[in-house]
């Protein structure tokens, strides 16, 4: 059971919010919940919730608040727009567990010095998908001050198996874009492998037979072989938000000397242009196949 002392607001509630406060409400810790999409956030009541119309509201009596959204303009809209960083109590944790990139992290870092000095702000993205976080089984890149560690820590180890305190904040966002970097080549991996397999002639089941349990298969990528075979696309990671994580570690990396993401990213782009955005990142499997 977690520390009862700890009261914790998790606003966006997309997959990974989603599963962070499933996880939250189910170790015990006190959570108060805001999403855009009001149904989103009303579904948390029944579980014991509590639900907030605003951003601010919901962060008013808090410990510590997560923002877990799509992008840095949303976690921007939040923070100023709709007046959750005024808001929050002094004292208080701000974990920021988006992945928004380095630039954009340390953008936000140097306005919550500038605004709220008295508030303690954590760079901290996670590394895992939709089933992990609805299992508390995240990996987080934590990164940031010492002193807010007692806050987050029952937090994190409700929402995390495991938590890497990796320096000063952005060191997190950096690790996470490396992290999210060996995702798609290794998702890239899988889609090409089993669609040349396809163009064999062999089928999906004896190529996990032949492969799994080898030295060349993780955990993971075994995982996405058993929804390939069964023709299943459905988001666990959205392409489009991986292309996202690509395009930021481009940023950093340049396009002309990582040629090789950058190709990858062309193919990605034109599968999102097509509508498959909102696939996982494996339906590239299917566009080879086509």
């Amino acid at each position: 059971m977690a520390n009862q002392t700890t009261k914790l607001a998790v606003l966006g509630l997309g997959t990974m919010g989603q599963g962070m406060a499933s996880s939250t409400l189910r170790a015990g810790i006190p959570t108060v919940v805001w999403d855009r999409n009001t149904e989103a956030a009303s579904a948390f009541a029944e579980r014991g919730a509590e639900v907030t119309p605003t951003a601010a509201a919901a962060v008013r009596t808090v410990d510590v608040a997560i923002t877990m959204v799509t992008d840095a303009q949303a976690v921007t809209s939040i923070a100023v727009d709709l007046g959750m960083l005024d808001a929050l109590p002094s004292g208080a944790v701000w974990a920021q567990m988006s992945t928004i990139g380095v630039d954009a992290t340390e953008a936000i870092a140097s306005l919550v010095k500038e605004r709220r000095p008295d508030v303690s702000f954590l760079d901290a993205p996670v590394s895992g998908s939709k089933v992990p976080a609805e299992q508390g089984k995240l990996t987080i890149f934590a990164s940031g001050p010492e002193a807010a560690r007692p806050k987050v820590e029952p937090v994190f180890a409700a929402i995390g198996e495991r938590t890497v305190w990796v320096g000063a904040v952005g060191t997190g966002s950096r690790m996470k874009l490396v992290n999210n970097t060996l995702l798609a080549f290794t998702a890239e991996g899988v889609a090409n492998s089993m669609a040349l397999a396809h163009r064999l002639g062999l089928d999906t089941l004896g190529v996990i037979e032949a492969f799994e349990g080898g030295p060349l298969v993780s955990r993971w990528e075994a995982g996405k072989f058993r929804r390939i075979e069964v023709d299943d696309y459905s988001p666990e990671f959205p392409l489009r938000l991986a292309l996202k994580d690509v395009h930021l570690a481009l940023e950093h990396a340049g396009a002309e000397r990582f040629t090789v993401l950058a190709s990858l990213a062309r193919e990605w782009e034109r599968i999102v242009e097509q509508g498959g955005g909102d696939e996982d990142v494996t339906v590239v499997t299917r566009v080879l196949e086509r």
